[in-house]
């Protein structure tokens, strides 16, 4: 029952709002089949299919609150639960905070779901996983990897008329390669909508020869060096400076983008002028529904412009206090970049260390974003354009504001699971002055 059509959902929420004797009534229907496959040490270890739809009412007497969900849906089970809700709201303080629900909405539809990939089965994840242990095993190494897929249908519907459905896909696959004594490791990952644009065999080829190149890494310094960041390394520090990018923090003096004396930066060169970033609920690449979590209809935004700040993501409740129009939650981030590969911002590269990617981000200070985390899978002395030597991993304490203050090159960008869990396009970066602070002997 997880994939509901748009004529079975809007009945199944079309009787919730019928039911309820709320001042105002939500409803929010969504379901999937995701599967996945795991394999480690060149073998399949565990496989599986999720199957689950949902339903979640949320009722108003006044600014009092309440919500309820279940995943059944005959008649006796929809009442219980739009009950439930009225009762809990009964119950609940008044919010300060409230905000009524939206009004009825036109949505333009997005490209979120592919054919392909609703259709992957049981035997086509495991072909996949197939080929990314019988390349490693031909070249006495050891995959471990997980591939994650899913289609997904999404409707909602309110008291005042409102509704939206569609559907969407996804899949994520992400390999490590050791060499057999465990001294050297590669990594790749590939997030797609569509699965047809994914070669496992082809991908996990990047992860085998970086666990080959990694064997017997030399000690360096630490200290600043000119880095290029591959795109999934990136995402990991620009996924994790954009969750500052909310108004409220901002006006309130808790963010990087507070202005001292009061209000925030948004017009303000806070980057290099490099530097535009954007959401964009129709891009190709990254399209995503196009609604919010409050049913707004989503818009292509500039969020920084040129290296200066554009817009910040105003909450329907800030955006009425502040005297600001109501917009919709961003959907996604697209880091506009340049025409090179990450092979060509090496080739043109006198001296620096290329980082396969970034783990064990933490925020350190909020008013800088300084953040701490780990090289690992993969990092490497760029030489006169080429990869010299391997090097052992570091420690890095860097600000996303500062590093893209500080861009040497920007290439072309690329998509990429967000540490979030969204996708998000962003370039491999070359970047002056990264900051390493301490090794770390793992590979």
């Amino acid at each position: 029952m997880s994939i509901l059509s748009e004529a079975q959902a809007k009945a199944i929420l079309d009787k919730v709002i019928a039911l309820s004797t709320a001042d105002q009534t939500s409803a929010q229907l969504s379901g999937g089949i995701g599967g996945n496959v795991r394999f480690a040490r060149n073998d399949i270890s565990t496989a599986g299919l999720v199957d689950d739809t949902e339903l979640g009412v949320e009722v108003a007497f006044g600014k009092r609150v309440g919500i309820a969900t279940i995943n059944q849906f005959d008649d006796a089970s929809l009442e219980r639960v739009v009950r439930r809700a009225e009762d809990l709201a009964r119950l609940a303080p008044e919010n300060p905070e409230f905000m009524p629900i939206v009004g009825k909405q036109t949505y333009r539809p997005t490209e979120t779901f592919s054919e392909a990939t609703a259709a992957l089965t049981a035997e086509a994840r495991a072909k996949i996983a197939e080929a990314s242990i019988l390349a490693c095993r031909k070249q006495k190494l050891v995959a471990a990897g997980f591939l994650e897929d899913g289609q997904n249908f999404f409707a909602h519907a309110n008291s005042n008329g409102n509704f939206g459905y569609q559907k969407s896909t996804s899949a994520d696959y992400t390999c490590t390669v050791r060499t057999e004594d465990g001294r050297g490791s590669g990594w790749v990952g590939r997030n797609v909508k569509d699965i047809a644009k994914f070669d496992a065999a082809a991908d996990v080829q990047t992860a085998m020869r970086k666990a080959a190149a990694s064997v017997d890494a030399k000690a360096l310094e630490p200290g600043k060096y000119t880095v290029i960041l591959e795109p999934a390394a990136g995402a990991g520090l620009v996924s994790f400076m954009m969750n500052f990018f909310d108004a409220r923090s901002a006006d309130e003096g808790r963010s990087f983008l507070s202005k001292q004396g009061g209000g925030n930066k948004i017009g303000e060169q806070i980057m290099d002028p490099r530097v535009n970033i954007y959401t964009d609920p129709w891009h190709p690449e990254v399209s995503v529904l196009p609604w919010d979590g409050e049913g707004l209809p989503r818009e292509k935004t500039k969020i920084i412009d040129a290296g200066k700040v554009a817009n910040l993501e105003y909450s329907r409740y800030w955006a009425s206090k502040q005297g600001k129009p109501e917009t919709a939650g961003w959907g996604n981030i697209i880091m506009e970049g340049g025409s090179k590969s990450t092979a060509e911002l090496i080739a043109g590269t006198e001296r620096g260390i290329l980082v396969t990617r970034t783990w064990y981000i933490r925020l350190v200070d909020p008013q800088t974003v300084l953040l701490t985390g780990l090289t690992r899978d993969g990092t490497f002395y760029i030489e006169n354009g080429q990869l010299q030597y391997p090097i052992k991993n570091f420690r890095f304490n860097e600000s996303p504001v500062i590093m893209l203050n500080n861009i040497e090159e920007l290439g072309r960008a690329v998509r990429v699971k967000a540490d979030e869990g969204s996708s998000m396009l962003i370039p491999p970066m070359k970047i002056r002055d990264f900051t390493f602070t301490s090794l770390s002997d793992a590979v």
